[in-house]
């Protein structure tokens, strides 16, 4: 644990007694996450490359004596209440249907639950692709399984936060977010398939350093593009299949089947199309750049899967284009690409860790100058996954 964490959890300790009358007797951490590359490949059955970040939830925890669960979040002004004999979805407290999605399955698949106090906090930035929402549930998830004595798997409690989102608050994401969540190893990305849940570490070097710079412009359209992106490529899937009848998604279509096969595609679905197969085959390309140590190579397919989710998938906005122009051009720029779904958020680059500091200057100080935007910007290195702390009574 280094002094940020530990003076973090301090604050927290004290907020906590302040806040809910008691100590807390147990400590949650779960990371937020960005996406290396491998864009819009998860719900496709196909591969992502992610790694866990230096940004995080906090969760201080007190057992109850009863079945009810009181949240407080330092981040949200409404706290949370619910019990778990009657866990139902929250339209006002809405922060808190990750919590009480998480309780909800782990209730349905037969675990019977303690009550607890909770006390959150969070460093993770809401709405920039980071994925705060996934961190929140598997943090939920490990503190309720702690207390109530579970012994869940991380792919169980990986799948079980998937399913309260998708099932709970509404939300079809893949399963990406909460894998890498909790089966993040430090100093490495995850190589995961999206089908098979098969995943692998892929060190990323030490020589090297992620920069997360998030664009200032929230993602509005990303909910309801997000939905049309993905019946565009059912409808690929569906029409292909004519001709290759055992697949089952994009994952099992090749360029070459493409070649053969796309132009009976209607345009935009045959674009939607060639980006999910090119970026599937990024993605393997790009873990064994990874592990031959090969950083420039790596930094030329982030690029090429920026320009295909531009170009192909149509999810990049000015401000994210503007974003990795300006890193190619500064110090120590191995590649750069958008991450998760698009429309704004944040973009990802890998940069050698000596020149960081003054990519970040450069990237800053161009992006304010050209949009009149202030860009925040996250030095990072892959972090581990999700974990209980030391530091309760």
């Amino acid at each position: 644990m280094d002094d940020n964490q530990q003076q973090a959890l301090r604050h927290l300790s004290a907020a906590f007694e302040n806040k809910l009358g008691a100590s807390p007797t147990r400590f949650f951490r779960a990371p937020g996450r960005v996406n290396l590359i491998g864009e819009h490949t998860d719900y496709n059955d196909g591969y992502v490359l992610p790694a866990a970040i230096g940004r995080e939830v906090l969760m201080a925890v007190r057992p109850r004596p009863d079945r009810v669960v009181r949240a407080m979040s330092l981040q949200a002004e409404e706290p949370a209440e619910f019990s778990l004999d009657n866990i139902g979805f929250d339209t006002q407290v809405r922060w808190s249907n990750y919590l009480r999605g998480v309780a909800f399955l782990l209730e349905e698949s037969d675990h019977r639950l303690e009550g607890m106090d909770a006390l959150i906090t969070s460093t993770v930035p809401v709405g920039s692709g980071l994925s705060s929402s996934a961190a929140l549930e598997v943090c939920t998830g490990l503190a309720l399984a702690a207390i109530s004595g579970l012994e869940l798997g991380p792919v169980e409690l990986a799948l079980l936060c998937q399913r309260a989102e998708n099932e709970f608050v509404g939300v079809p994401c893949g399963i990406m977010d909460q894998f890498i969540c909790v089966l993040a190893q430090q100093g490495n990305a995850l190589q995961i398939d999206c089908r098979t849940l098969d995943y692998r570490p892929v060190p990323v070097g030490a020589e090297a350093a992620v920069v997360i710079v998030d664009s200032g412009v929230r993602r509005q359209l990303a909910g309801s593009e997000y939905h049309t992106r993905r019946e565009q490529c059912e409808e690929g899937v569906r029409l292909l299949r004519e001709h290759l009848p055992q697949m089952r998604a994009l994952r099992d279509v090749s360029l070459e089947d493409l070649e053969r096969w796309g132009g009976e595609l209607p345009e935009v679905v045959g674009a939607r199309c060639r980006h999910v197969v090119s970026e599937n085959e990024r993605v393997v390309e790009s873990t064994e750049a990874l592990r031959e140590g090969d950083l420039a190579r790596f930094g030329k397919l982030m690029v090429a899967s920026h320009c295909s989710l531009r170009d192909d998938y149509q999810v990049s906005c000015p401000e994210l284009d503007v974003l990795v122009e300006l890193a190619m051009a500064a110090p120590g720029a191995y590649g750069s690409r958008l991450t998760g779904a698009g429309f704004g958020g944040c973009t990802v680059s890998l940069v050698a860790r000596e020149q960081a500091s003054a990519f970040m200057r450069a990237v800053g100080e161009g992006y304010r100058e050209q949009t009149g935007r202030a860009a925040e910007i996250y030095l990072t290195y892959p972090e581990r996954g999700a974990q209980e702390l030391e530091g309760g009574e």
